[in-house]
Order: structure tokens, then C-alpha cells, then sequence
């Protein structure tokens, strides 16, 4: 049974937080291609896209924790340090995601809404400050985005190298 969960929670863990690493790391680029060309409907498109998939991902990786716990449980390290601190860094990350980047792409996105988009609101860094978006809307967003994927990456290290270990890894 063990393996059997270990096995679920990692093929979880990289369709579920693959998908929204790589969204959430597509996204600030995106929108700055939109704020350089506002008539582009594909660009706008993409942007639209890529936070779906970073909400939609975000709720299905919720798996991942679970099984997680029940893989912990099985295998008896629930009070090992690693797993702690692996916990930990996942939960940090959940908030990373659901209180700084979601929201800020929503932000975002309403601010390049074609009404928005218009010359009045534009200036060479985006919009105005009236507007939620703009360069450096974008970049304070790869930047917690940038944190939200070092955490996974912290906790898939951690996951692999399980300190203590006794398989010899």
C-alpha cells in the first residue's frame, strides 16, 4: 500500500504542481506582451489561459498534501524533521500562491481589459497608477512567483534527499 501512495502522490504532485509552476511562470511575461501591444486579442487570450490553469491546478493540488500524509503515515516519518519542514515550505507555498500570485493576476488581468487599455491610461511603464496592472505590477508578481516555485523546488529537494534517511540516498 505504501508504494502504491507514494506513487499516487508523486505522479499528483507533477500534474498538479507542474502545471501551475510553469503557468504562473509564463504569466507576468504574458501580460507585459499584452501591455506592449493592447490590440493583441491572442496575447490577452494567453494571459486568460495561463490563470486558469494556475486556478484550476491550484484547487487539484490539493492531492498532493493529502496523499502526502497518508504516504507519511504509511511509511511512519509523520515526526520526522524533514517532513516537518517539508510541510512547512508546502504550506508557505499554498499561501504564496492563493494570497500573492492568484490575486495579482486577477489584479492584473482586470487592469487589461480592452476599456482599460486605452492611450489615456497608458504610459511607457504600462498603465497609470489608477490602474492595477502595468510593468511593475508584473514584475512584483514574477517575483512572488519566484518564491512560490523555489518553495516547490525546496520541498521536491527535500522529498528526494529526506535527511535521516535510511535508504541509503
Amino acid at each position: 500500500m505504501t508504494k502504491f501512495l507514494l506513487a499516487v502522490h508523486v505522479i499528483a504532485a507533477i500534474i498538479a504542481v507542474g502545471p501551475v509552476t510553469v503557468a504562473a511562470s509564463m504569466f507576468p511575461p504574458a501580460a507585459r506582451k499584452v501591455l506592449d501591444a493592447p490590440d493583441g486579442a491572442d496575447a490577452l487570450a494567453t494571459t486568460r489561459l495561463l490563470h486558469r490553469i494556475c486556478q484550476v491546478y491550484a484547487v487539484v493540488g490539493v492531492v498532493v498534501p493529502v496523499f502526502g500524509f497518508a504516504t507519511a503515515n504509511s511509511m511512519g516519518v509523520l515526526g520526522d524533521t524533514w517532513l516537518i519542514v517539508s510541510i512547512a515550505l508546502t504550506a508557505l507555498a499554498a499561501v504564496v500562491l492563493g494570497a500573492l500570485v492568484l490575486p495579482r493576476q486577477s489584479a492584473i488581468l482586470q487592469s487589461l481589459t480592452p476599456e482599460n487599455l486605452t492611450s489615456e491610461n497608458l504610459t511607457s511603464e504600462g498603465l497609470t497608477p489608477q490602474g492595477t496592472g502595468g510593468r511593475a505590477a508584473t514584475v512584483r508578481l514574477a517575483m512572488f512567483t519566484g518564491i512560490f516555485n523555489l518553495l516547490w523546488a525546496t520541498v521536491t529537494v527535500l522529498m528526494i534527499i529526506r535527511p535521516g534517511s535510511t535508504t541509503g540516498a
